[in-house]
């Protein structure tokens, strides 16, 4: 088997952790890097080349095999594409794009050069999202009624501060692309699209530090389900996270997986149902001055070797991660953002 050539574009939190993930494995080998910034701005300390742009890797190393998106999220989608057509495959954190429609460029880039699109929500390696996801395939709640997710954390002035695209528009999005995507991603996965969307925000907190809302209440119909669905955010929590939670209410019984990143079972009532012992969950990415989502990326490059060598399926393809930003993107078309105009 041939060693897989990794890239790696952005060299902040996430850029450093996937270039961790790539070193650890025998089978993949670390090329080059690419940040605007130097190595030493960025505290990387791989010994290997870096470049000041995407084109600049791309151009140097035309041997590699995957490159890993890992910069701002409104670069996502033309970094992907000029990897994709520079015949690699890649890795992209989330979101996939801020729009559908690059999310679907994206998509035609891949299938025009035959190349994998390996969309990062590892949410769905949680040992609670995964039983979740058996659960309701397997019926054993009956007719389900209502979900509601709710989502509530805390970014304050030197999450802000610190991060400077964060908050910005064009880079960044939003809230449920930078803070909640991984778990509009999980309630995809687990029910399905959506339709009937519903949506309010508001900025409560965060006027002085972001272009756009920090709360948000959304209401749904579940397509395959018909039940009813809620999603409420906010980043406005003081001092700390508070949780990440998903309810259900259905026929035969009633179920919460909570914690501050719906990590564990709170709750499960169900008629007939003995609730089996699950794995313990990875802890939180921590960075320092605040936390993110489950410390889950070793599996997604585990999936990565599993793909590539026909081993296994793809966790989160382009599709689904094109399904996410469309969601996303409904959501917010639902209702009026309070967005900041220059």
């Amino acid at each position: 088997m041939e060693t897989v050539k990794f890239g790696v574009v952005g060299a902040g939190h996430i850029g450093k952790r996937h270039m961790e993930m790539i070193q650890r494995h025998a089978g993949f080998e670390l090329v080059a890097i690419a940040d605007v910034r130097s190595k030493e701005t960025c505290g990387v300390e791989v010994d290997v080349p870096a470049y000041h742009s995407d084109q600049a890797l791309l151009a140097a190393h035309p041997e590699l095999d995957i490159v890993c998106i890992c910069t701002p999220n409104g670069f996502h989608a033309e970094q992907a594409i000029r990897a994709i057509q520079s015949n690699c495959h890649v890795v992209i954190e989330k979101p996939m794009a801020l729009t559908r429609h690059d999310g679907e460029r994206i998509l035609h880039a891949a299938l025009s050069k035959g190349k994998q699109v390996f969309c990062v929500m590892q949410n769905r390696y949680s040992p609670p999202s995964i039983w979740l996801k058996e659960l309701v395939d397997s019926g054993v709640l009956g007719k389900i009624h209502l979900v509601q997710v709710q989502c509530y954390w805390n970014r304050d002035d030197s999450y802000y501060g610190k991060i400077p695209w964060k908050g910005k528009l064009d880079l960044d999005g939003g809230t449920l692309f930078t803070q909640f995507s991984h778990f509009v991603d999980l309630m995809y996965w687990v029910f399905g699209d959506i339709h009937q969307i519903q949506s309010r925000f508001a900025d409560f907190a965060h006027q002085e530090n972001t272009d756009f809302e920090d709360t948000g209440l959304i209401t749904f119909e579940f397509v395959k389900h018909q039940a009813f669905g809620a999603l409420n955010f906010s980043t406005a929590v003081a001092e700390r996270n508070f949780e990440s939670s998903v309810t259900i209410i259905a026929e035969k019984g009633t179920v919460k997986v909570g914690g501050q990143y719906m990590n564990e079972v709170e709750y499960c009532n169900i008629q007939d149902y003995e609730m089996p012992e699950l794995p313990a969950s990875n802890p939180a990415n921590d960075y320092g001055h605040y936390k993110g989502s489950a410390a889950n990326h070793g599996y997604i490059f585990e999936n990565i070797d599993a793909a590539l060598n026909g081993k296994g399926e793809i966790t989160t393809n382009a599709l689904e991660g094109l399904k996410v930003v469309d969601i996303i993107e409904r959501m917010y078309a639902a209702g009026k953002r309070p967005l900041k105009t220059p």
